[in-house]
């Protein structure tokens, strides 16, 4: 079934590449806005618009509509824009990677958190970028992955380089998080998230089983008591992000707490518009 995108001026993407085949309205670098946040998409379309060499060619909230609008508008470049809250994360960026190699991803991090950076680049994603950046450091990183480049913030790269110098030495974590693996990641996002173990399973497409070893392993790396200290441990973690286990004026329990032979670490889915 051939799938209807709407435009920002509320014609049918259908319609419009009827009358325009193979053409585009403004030419230069397509870009696919993807994010659950319209507000968000809106300001980001009117700033990219601005340049004489961007368009957004459309809009995406989730997965399913993401791969519709790649196969329809065919961009020359992804942003996705991911937060804790949101539903779109690294599994997105995997199968973009997976099915569309070649389209490079550039994601915009609405939390004002860095702790994404490596794994997003791990999973495919040729740039990272804090939404507290200026907007220049935007159409720069779009400039720099057009070019075949990666681009992360000068902060985040020195943060990075820092961390490999030191990789031959003992064991280090930035954040609590970095010890756990991108799917435990993603399912300790989904419990704090608000969804049961059934809910997760089906998410990920995963048995309950599979589940319940992900959060076993997630619980015992972060060295948390039981399920109902991980819940709590979770739905905070999604709330605040890492800063609030870096607060020592509320401790959390067992949340430093270390465990033999290991050291505990110190103290991360879319309507369719188009103009292509």
């Amino acid at each position: 079934m051939r799938a209807t995108v709407k435009s920002a001026t509320g014609q049918d993407q259908e319609a419009m590449t009827a009358k325009r085949p193979g053409t585009r309205e403004k030419p230069g670098i397509a870009i696919l806005l993807v994010g659950e946040h319209s507000m968000v998409c809106a300001g980001l379309a009117q700033l990219l618009n601005q340049e004489s060499d961007l368009s957004v060619c459309g809009q995406a909230q989730n997965a399913r509509e993401t791969f519709e609008a790649i196969a329809t508008l065919k961009p020359d470049l992804v942003i996705v824009s991911i937060s804790l809250k949101g539903k779109i994360g690294l599994e997105l960026i995997k199968e973009i990677r997976l099915w569309h190699k070649g389209l490079p991803v550039l994601v915009l991090s609405v939390d004002e958190e860095s702790f994404y950076a490596e794994r997003v680049l791990r999973a495919g994603a040729r740039g990272y970028i804090l939404g507290i950046e200026a907007p220049d450091q935007l159409i720069l990183a779009i400039r720099r992955i057009m070019k075949g480049e990666v681009h992360v913030s000068e902060q985040l790269s020195e943060r990075m380089l820092q961390k490999y110098i030191n990789s031959g030495r003992a064991k280090h974590y930035d954040w609590p998080t970095d010890i756990l693996s991108d799917r435990e990641l993603t399912v300790l996002q989904l419990l704090g998230q608000g969804h049961k173990r059934q809910e997760i399973a089906a998410n990920l497409k995963l048995s309950a089983k599979t589940v319940d070893t992900h959060l076993a392993h997630i619980q015992k790396k972060l060295a948390l008591k039981n399920s109902t200290e991980l819940r709590k441990y979770a739905v905070q973690w999604v709330l605040s992000g890492e800063k609030a286990w870096q607060q020592e004026s509320e401790p959390q329990p067992n949340v430093f707490k270390k465990r033999p032979q290991r050291r505990t670490p110190r103290f991360v889915m879319p309507k369719l518009k188009s103009s292509c």
